[in-house]
């Protein structure tokens, strides 16, 4: 690609020396319009032209880019600008066949994002390995999302066998050329010790330069750094900052985070309304750690009006998200009977659902359902096993259940409320 573009750039300036100049240069103009508005930063010859998919006037670019294919339609460069055009207004349907022709033809922006769709199942069936195949010539070719996108799938083993030195080494290999979602995503492999020595300097000095770029999970991670002192002193003050940068462009980790801090005023101010209202933002877009945060608001009437209802629908959305303390929050308030009727189906039904991941406070709280027989009948061995679950991982309170139940003492409650 770039040999054809330096060749390209030749014949144009051998024909400026032939009468035919001015047939010539209206030849070029659809081309470079469509260049103007399409191109991407990471393509070579284009660094200073190019932009992120997203910042795509997409009527501008369809336009040009269309006029530059009736011009050149064999070129595999415009169908690869004028498919990504399409994918960024969000027409799939003409993006897939221009981008199925560009990919073929070796166009690295077509390689790399329909290797991206394909992975994810974006506008097209799932065909992780085609995904990762495409991403890998992509890459190869020395194309920067592409380079990024294949470090992500041997991160996470989509379309090839896991491997997390790979991954590194792509991600390097972006982050180098300043892409900065690869230089977060570095910075992570620092700060986890995969596929790279765990180095806290590392991974902070490449969520620097992400941020030095306004990205959004650079802020946020180099604020998670900085919130815990980990390799270095503490800093919420800052935390705060580089979270209130990330929450500003919507990022849904960086409302919830900056929301945490305001609702226990670490390195801000305390405004537990705020906090709330950052929280909701982030549970809009899906975030369950964010609806579980919320529905502990409303269920303690914090920032909020208190609403137990609210608090139940906040705390099933979390759970069927994933977040388990939401899930033993909720079997609380069915085993409480708190903004429903008591319901030790529903109740058992949450718990053990967390308890199923091995979450200690819902190991303890299934110990103390059946050590009291709460809709099942009691059985003091199944209680003391649960117990001794709980207790395994340093769970206080399971410890003492257990040194209750198997020594002399008085019954006393094993419930708890995870926050």
């Amino acid at each position: 690609m770039a040999g054809w573009k330096r060749l390209r750039r030749g014949l144009l300036v051998i024909s400026l020396a032939m009468p035919a100049i001015g047939a010539v240069a209206a030849e070029e103009r659809p081309f470079d319009a469509c260049a103007a508005a399409a191109a991407s930063q990471f393509e070579t010859g284009f660094e200073d032209i190019g932009r992120d998919t997203w910042e795509i006037d997409t009527d501008t670019a369809i336009a040009a880019c269309m006029a530059a294919l009736e011009a050149e339609p064999n070129s595999a460069q415009v169908k690869g600008w004028l498919a990504r055009a399409y994918f960024a207004a969000g027409d799939r349907d003409k993006a897939v066949p221009l981008f199925e022709e560009a990919a073929a033809a070796g166009n690295v922006v077509a390689l790399a994002i329909y290797g991206d769709m394909l992975t994810t199942g974006d506008g097209v069936e799932v065909d992780m390995e085609r995904g990762a195949q495409l991403l890998t010539k992509g890459a190869e070719a020395g194309f920067a999302p592409a380079q990024n996108s294949l470090g992500l799938s041997y991160d996470f083993g989509e379309g090839l066998a896991q491997d997390y030195t790979q991954a590194a080494r792509w991600y390097r290999a972006a982050a180098e050329q300043g892409m900065s979602k690869a230089q977060s995503n570095l910075g992570l492999m620092y700060q986890e010790g995969l596929g790279v020595p765990r180095d806290y300097v590392a991974a902070a000095a490449w969520f620097e330069r992400a941020v030095a770029q306004g990205d959004a999970s650079g802020q946020v991670n180099l604020g998670k750094l900085l919130q815990d002192g980990t390799g270095q002193p503490a800093d919420p003050a800052r935390a705060a900052e580089l979270y209130r940068l990330a929450a500003d462009q919507g990022d849904m980790y960086g409302q919830n985070n900056l929301g945490f801090l305001l609702e226990n005023g670490i390195g801000v101010e305390a405004d537990v309304e705020a906090a709330a209202e950052l929280y909701q933002q982030a549970a809009d877009q899906g975030l369950a750690l964010a609806q579980h945060n919320l529905a502990l608001l409303y269920e303690d009437g914090r920032g909020v009006r208190q609403d137990y209802k609210r608090a139940i629908e906040l705390y099933r959305q979390a759970a069927e998200g994933g977040e388990m303390r939401a899930a033993v929050n909720l079997g609380l308030l069915y085993l409480e009977g708190l903004g429903t009727e008591v319901d030790y189906d529903e109740a058992i039904k949450w718990t053990q659902l967390a308890a199923d991941s091995d979450q200690p406070i819902a190991l303890n709280n299934l110990g103390h359902i059946y050590e009291n027989g709460l809709g099942v009948t009691a059985n003091r061995q199944t209680a003391i096993s649960y117990y001794q679950r709980a207790a395994d991982q340093g769970y206080q309170l399971a410890a003492d259940n257990l040194a209750r139940l198997t020594g002399p003492s008085t019954p006393s409650t094993g419930k708890t409320k995870t926050k």
